[in-house]
């Protein structure tokens, strides 16, 4: 076997095991979001508290991103996932033994290292592919972000089987089964032995560019509304349409699943058309999605010549759907093209630099299920989640138009977008 065809060989096989890993990962890290529905229940718990309950776990994920993907550019990312993997068991699987509301808080925060496993596969599966197809490879590791979708399909079945105590067991051993298969047919990444070299306060310069910032703009709307709202949607179809926790799981998944298999798509689309043109048109695709889904349910009464004439205005389920599906779609590309700017623009810092991005993608799907609590509890509306997140996609396009659009050099001088 030629070198060329060896290096392709351990690319693909390293790319299929991480992406596994990741999409298991994944579906622990959303875990909350299904089995807080009747921990909620048990406990008597607010919106604010279930907000907080399902979000713990991404707090701890989040922070995390950013040492990890420093670790997986001076250690490699093989050891460093697989530690995580393993470490990432027994808070898992202590989780069916809580019974307080500070339990499942402190756990949460434990077993979310889980979701720093994006900061490590990522750098790690891009070091084995060239610049041509890495946008690609990326977006396939990305599309593990299915795990929320699987999450939510499986979760629903093991708790109307044998409660929802079952649910963190068996994923605890599909974690640790998950650590043999990756350890097994993963291969040590390259590129490692010079990142080794660089000391960590000379990695750390990298955050000095104001594009790293951009860019985590850009992650915490895609990333941390997909985050955030696969924690929050299941709960709301239950509150806002009255349905049971299997059919209003399976709704959500019409979110979460293209945004995870998509991903891969966008990678491609971002190698043919550059991360700019993809994050443009997603960000807008998401604002008027966002603008429709905004709307509450609203009784509008008309006084007529005849008398008083009311007419309902909002969106049924049959409609919302479609519409989040769009979003969820839209949030796939977003995702995918900004780790294309990362990737065209920080090659050799692609794990700090992912670490700090997924970092600030991840803190976003921290604060944003505690602040749809927090609103409902506030002002009584449900679709109180989408006008928070129409202001931040708001945000997002204002500050590209500013400093890519008219071509600033706020930012860069000088520097071509990707």
């Amino acid at each position: 076997m030629t070198p060329v065809a060896q290096a392709n060989k351990h690319g693909i096989s390293a790319l299929v095991v991480s992406t596994l890993a990741f999409t298991v990962t994944f579906a622990v890290w959303m875990m909350m979001g299904v089995i807080g529905i009747p921990i909620k229940e048990q406990l008597q718990l607010n919106e604010t508290q279930f907000g907080l309950l399902t979000a713990t776990p991404v707090l701890t994920g989040a922070l995390l991103r950013l040492p990890l993907g420093m670790w997986t550019d001076r250690f490699g990312g093989r050891i460093v996932m697989l530690l995580l993997l393993v470490a990432s068991v027994p808070p898992i699987w202590l989780i069916s033994y809580a019974t307080e509301f500070w339990h499942f808080l402190a756990l949460g925060l434990v077993l979310g290292v889980v979701g720093a496993s994006f900061s490590v596969g990522m750098p790690y599966v891009a070091r084995f592919f060239d610049a041509k197809n890495r946008g690609f490879a990326m977006g396939i590791f990305g599309a593990g972000t299915t795990g929320a979708a699987l999450n939510m399909f499986v979760a629903p079945l093991i708790i109307s089987a044998w409660g929802w105590q079952r649910v963190p067991q068996i994923y605890a051993l599909v974690i640790l089964a998950t650590a043999a298969v990756f350890w097994a047919f993963s291969y040590p990444d390259p590129g490692v032995a010079a990142q080794k070299r660089v000391p960590m306060l000379e990695q750390l310069k990298v955050l000095r560019d104001p594009r790293v910032w951009k860019y985590c703009q850009y992650y915490s709307i895609v990333f941390g509304g997909f985050t955030g709202l696969s924690l929050w949607m299941t709960h709301y179809y239950t509150q806002e349409y009255g349905l049971d926790m299997r059919h209003a799981a399976l709704l959500a998944i019409c979110f979460s699943l293209p945004a995870g298999l998509l991903r891969a798509a966008g990678g491609w689309i971002s190698d043919q058309f550059g991360a700019h043109s993809v994050t443009w048109w997603v960000l807008w695709v998401a604002w008027v999605c966002l603008f429709l889904l905004s709307y509450p349910q609203t009784d509008l009464t008309v006084y007529t010549v005849t008398g008083p004439k009311t007419f309902h205005i909002g969106l049924n389920p049959w409609v919302f759907t479609p519409l989040l599906f769009i979003m969820g779609a839209a949030f796939a590309f977003g995702m995918a093209s900004t780790f294309k700017y990362v990737a065209v623009e920080f090659p050799a810092n692609m794990g700090i630099v992912s670490g700090i991005v997924g970092m600030a993608g991840g803190l976003g799907g921290f604060l944003l299920p505690i602040m749809f609590g927090a609103l409902v509890d506030a002002i009584g509306v449900r679709s109180s989640a989408f006008m928070l997140l129409y202001g931040i996609a708001w945000v997002s396009l204002i500050l590209m138009y500013i400093t890519e659009v008219r071509r600033s050099d706020i930012l860069a001088p000088g520097v071509r977008r990707p």
